[in-house]
């Protein structure tokens, strides 16, 4: 096992297992994927896994802060391992791509909101939606 996967797992508060490990596996080399596409990858090193079993894990590395989960509109769940640096995400209308975009700077209207209603705001959560390149590209 990864001893650096272990001692984040340990840190986050939770008991290092094989699946929590082979999730996180899972997902450094396939961000911005769904609970299906995780299980798949899974179940090669974990034959006797189950869907369900990825999706506990899954619920509990994005409880523990280990994952984010992101729900653009019309798409199932998608999990990544990028945490904690608020950055936002570029979704493709037409083949659902996602890429991960750098917090937003300079003029941001859409960060700050005209009214909190006394709410402190803790994370901005922008979706940009639009055609990549390879949609570009590709005849309509």
């Amino acid at each position: 096992m990864d001893t650096d996967l272990e001692t984040a797992v340990r840190n986050a508060g939770l008991r290092v297992t094989a699946g929590r490990i082979a999730v996180l596996d899972a997902l450094a080399s396939l961000p911005h994927a769904n609970a299906d596409l995780v299980f798949r990858e899974v179940s090669r090193t974990l034959p006797t896994t189950s869907i369900q079993s990825v999706h506990n894990v899954l619920a509990d590395l994005t409880g523990a802060g280990l994952v984010r989960r992101i729900e653009p509109a019309g798409s199932a769940a998608l999990y990544e391992r990028r945490v904690g640096d608020n950055h936002h995400h570029l979704v493709c209308t037409r083949c659902g791509a996602v890429t991960d975009v750098d917090c937003v700077v300079g003029e941001s209207p859409c960060l700050t909101p005209s009214n909190t209603s006394g709410y402190i705001v803790n994370v901005a959560e922008v979706t940009f939606w639009g055609l990549c390149p390879a949609c570009q590209a590709a005849p309509a």
